[in-house]
């Protein structure tokens, strides 16, 4: 939702503001449930901080309409039915964010405001804010005894069992540590992990998932340990909730002594010493986050000084003052280009891919991207001459990669400081990279065209594809996966074997039940799901089925005008 799209607060009549102060409060609620509770958010970070931020400022301005469950003084959501509840001794406290450094420099000032001293002396911790589940472990006698996900900040899900599994977390603290400690931190999964996970989880034919936070929320939460325990998750320690006693005078030296006890301690933490250094770290991290192998949305400061953190206090009972995140933008990513390569359209477009580093935008991990043609990619056209717009986008580069709502990623522009000596132009193919046909450019075009036509197995797959589609024929159960599977085996040459699949499966010519390409049974319902939704669709309106053509030119708007 646009934040240019609300009436101004002031604007707002009494009514207005009551019936907008319950309509985002139900919202986010909602918003909320899904995403501590189903690990399954419903939208980005960035439209969840906008209609926080307007509740926040309509509560201001109409103290009287506050309703008891706003989820502005509130951490999370009430725990998950299915686990036994855990009250938390010491609350888990959500933070404030920053959205820019301006928000950040008046963070500061507000700190020295508050003690009524000059902020720009202080210490602070500045480290990265990793994007997954947060976990309290409480050790009685220097023993893991219980283990708690935040749930809505004042009780939560018990876990132990399924903490227990992760090797990251020791079972037992070291003689020396205090008899009673609460560790916390962040359960996450690294990209790399999470991206094999999905492949076995694709492979098994069961519920991939949609980013690395989902995939370390749901593997934590499992009623079943051992389902955990086949999980790769891990775990980076932030912070503690109640002791007997601490190991140091500073949020630095704590957190370093709970390192000293086995856990691990992210190496990026930082000492800052000035608001510059903490804006300066913040840069850093932002432009290396593709390269950790982790997600991270953002960074913490955190005063260093715990009898200053002990002064400062909490805001509302919800949010200490002593500590911010600084968020990344949702939709923009620093990453590296690995590789660029060709894809065939159906119509033998040669369309260039860029291949990433995996990377999160808006919520989302990202290892693609498109890069137009090949007149953006060399930053000339076929004459030599500088394009508007173009980049001259070498393998090996830096990029900025774009993502918003569901537009296919884009590479937004290259970090020329950062492109290695090794960084290798991209030449362009002037044949069909699958058929090896001339692919050919037409003046005044931007495409190169594989003249193979439907010789080109790319472009008679991408057109079977076409056909089964949403827009077209609309074959449910016939996807991507499964036409590129159909076709591999011979099953489906051309659209027409779309229709004899069930007859040649009743004479025994071929065999949908016994395997798959990989060697994967097959479940019968699935099939006969599929051999259903066929028949459904051997009548369609013709405007659709000569969309469904795939005829150059004919989208759906000309298949209708006849």
């Amino acid at each position: 939702m646009n934040e240019q799209a609300f009436k101004p607060v002031e604007a707002l009549s009494p009514e207005e503001a009551k019936a907008e102060i319950d309509r985002l409060t139900d919202l986010i609620l909602a918003y909320d449930r899904a995403y501590y509770t189903e690990a399954q958010p419903l939208v980005s970070d960035a439209e969840y901080d906008a209609l926080k931020r307007r509740l926040i400022a309509l509560e201001a301005a109409f103290p009287q309409f506050v309703r008891p469950d706003t989820p502005t003084r509130r951490i999370g959501a009430p725990p998950a039915p299915a686990f036994r509840k855990v009250r938390h001794r010491v609350p888990m406290f959500t933070l404030d964010n920053a959205f820019s450094e301006e928000e950040v420099r008046e963070f500061v000032a507000r700190i020295g405001r508050f003690l009524g001293i000059d902020a720009q002396g202080l210490e602070f911790n500045s480290e990265p804010k990793i994007d997954g589940l947060s976990l309290s472990l409480r050790y009685e006698d220097r023993r893991l005894v219980e283990a708690a996900t935040r749930g809505d900040g004042y009780e939560g899900e018990d876990v132990t069992r399924n903490a227990m599994t992760i090797r990251d977390i020791p079972h037992r603290l070291p003689e020396g540590a205090p008899a009673l400690f609460e560790v916390r931190g962040e359960v996450y999964m690294r990209q790399d992990d999470f991206q094999r996970l999905n492949a076995e989880q694709e492979a098994r034919g069961e519920k991939t998932f949609a980013n690395p936070r989902n995939a370390a929320a749901g593997s934590l939460r499992q009623l079943d340990p051992a389902v955990t325990a086949r999980r790769p998750l891990r775990f980076f320690v932030w912070g503690w909730g109640e002791y007997s006693e601490l190991p140091g005078e500073t949020q630095w030296e704590v957190i370093h002594a709970i390192g000293d006890w086995g856990f691990p301690v992210n190496p990026r933490i930082r000492l800052c010493r000035s608001l510059d250094e903490l804006l300066a770290h913040y840069r850093e991290l932002e432009e290396e986050r593709a390269n950790l192998g982790y997600d991270i949305d953002g960074v913490v400061y955190k005063v260093n000084r715990l009898d200053l953190q002990e002064r400062l206090g909490m805001r509302e009972g919800r949010a200490p003052r002593w500590a911010i995140a600084h968020k990344f933008p949702a939709e923009k990513a620093f990453t590296v280009l690995e590789d660029i390569v060709i894809q065939v359209g159906r119509t033998g477009a040669l369309v260039p891919v860029a291949k990433l580093r995996p990377v999160t935008v808006g919520g989302v991990v990202v290892s693609s991207a498109s890069l137009h043609n090949e007149d953006y990619i060399a930053g000339r056209d076929s004459a030599g001459n500088p394009i508007r717009g173009g980049r001259d986008i070498r393998i090996g580069d830096t990029v900025i990669v774009y993502r918003a709502g569901d537009v296919i990623p884009q590479i937004l522009d290259v970090v020329i400081e950062k492109r290695p000596p090794d960084a290798k132009p991209f030449e362009f193919p002037d044949h069909c990279p699958v058929c090896g046909s001339p692919a050919v450019r037409l003046p005044g075009e931007s495409v190169r065209r594989c003249t193979g036509g439907l010789k080109c197995p790319a472009q008679v797959v991408e057109r079977l594809k076409h056909f089964v589609s949403r827009a077209a024929m609309d074959i449910e159960g016939l996807g991507p996966k499964q036409i590129e599977d159909f076709h591999a085996r011979g099953l489906v040459r051309e659209p027409a074997d779309i229709f004899t699949l069930e007859e040649r499966q009743q004479r025994g010519e071929i065999d949908l039940y016994r395997r798959d390409a990989k060697g994967r049974p097959t479940n019968a319902k699935s099939v006969e799901n599929l051999f259903r939704a066929i028949r459904a669709r051997r009548r369609v309106p013709l405007d659709r089925f000569i969309f469904a053509l795939g005829i150059r030119h004919v989208g759906a708007v000309m298949a209708r005008k006849r």
